[in-house]
């Protein structure tokens, strides 16, 4: 299957978002209240000269969770140590990781919904306590080893809240959602990665790519470097409103941030259930695709944009949706 350009998931060539991820509270864009918020508790634990309580950031992916984890290490004055939560499966796995913490490390765990449950039951005590249970030997000759750990803050980073264990969730002291950003937001990304990547940009066209992005910053690097592309190869390598529409028009990327997937989505509810409402499960069947990448990458975007909505009794294509598809709608 084609990999999907406008996915908010990382992808390969993301990488050079490495080279553009803001390393200070400061030079963060966007999510004020969350940042105001953070700001203030880290202050205050170094102030107490403790670790910062374990933080559990949420919300669609690409909007920022990595590079506040990095942020965070940093402004703490850690190191960071990272994993995911589908490569922790022993544990080994588990205990390998948290034995290679220093005092004030901070250990970010994403997509920690995928953690499994009894992986959970040994993070507890490390979360809590800072001990680490190991059960060594096998049979008759089990024991239980307690290892002290240093203090430590744990980041855990999820695009789907809801499927954490309450127990888990209640071990964060802070909770917070990362929200979509507003265009002004990524007009504003947009001009400071141009400036990092030396690649000069007219007003009019950063805010058409940020018009485009889907409020998710890292959609909006990606655009910003296959626009940069165009404006070398068929420009002066400025980027202008005009290559960055004709750009970004070839990309197949329209005035709404839309691409061919959203539009199949859309006209399959349309066409196949004359709009809806209609099961996610139906909906997964029809384009052939899987009901959690349905959930968790197609759909927020279009539900935030008033394209989609939910009832109870399905999903359903709005009239906004049915005039942006350029559709007329039969009445029922």
């Amino acid at each position: 299957m084609k990999e999907r350009f406008l996915t908010a998931d990382k992808l390969e060539e993301d990488k050079f978002d490495l080279s553009i991820r803001p390393e200070t509270l400061n030079e963060y864009i966007g999510q004020s209240e969350l940042k105001d918020n953070l700001n203030i508790f880290m202050k205050a634990a170094l102030m107490r000269e403790e670790p910062l309580d374990h933080v559990l950031l949420y919300g669609p992916p690409g909007l920022g969770k990595t590079t506040l984890a990095y942020i965070i290490a940093r402004e703490m004055g850690g190191n960071i140590k990272t994993a995911s939560g589908p490569s922790i499966e022993k544990s080994g796995d588990l205990a390998a990781i948290l034995s290679t913490l220093e005092p004030g490390d901070v250990l970010f765990i994403d997509e920690i919904h995928r953690i499994p449950r009894y992986i959970e039951e040994i993070l507890y005590p490390a979360m809590e306590d800072f001990m680490l249970d190991i059960i060594v030997g096998s049979d008759s000759t089990t024991r239980n080893i307690r290892l002290e750990l240093p203090p430590f803050t744990l980041v855990g980073a999820t695009t789907r809240a809801g499927d954490l264990s309450g127990p888990l969730r209640d071990r964060f002291g802070i909770v917070s959602r990362l929200n979509y950003y507003t265009i002004e937001e990524l007009t504003t990304i947009v001009k400071r990665t141009s400036r990092v990547l030396d690649c000069g940009i007219d007003d009019k066209a950063a805010v058409e790519l940020a018009t485009r992005s889907r409020g998710t910053p890292r959609i909006a690097n990606r655009l910003f470097k296959r626009v940069r592309d165009y404006a070398l190869v068929m420009g002066n390598g400025y980027i202008d409103l005009k290559i960055t529409k004709m750009a970004l028009d070839r990309l197949k990327v329209d005035k709404l941030g839309l691409d061919d997937t959203d539009y199949n989505l859309l006209k399959a509810i349309i066409e196949k259930f004359d709009g809806g409402p209609v099961g996610i499960e139906s909906i997964a069947a029809s384009i052939g695709e899987e009901i959690t990448t349905i959930e968790d990458v197609y759909e927020p975007y279009l539900l935030q944009n008033g394209l989609l909505k939910r009832t109870p009794r399905g999903r359903m294509v709005t009239d906004k949706a049915y005039k942006h598809l350029k559709i007329k709608k039969t009445e029922r």
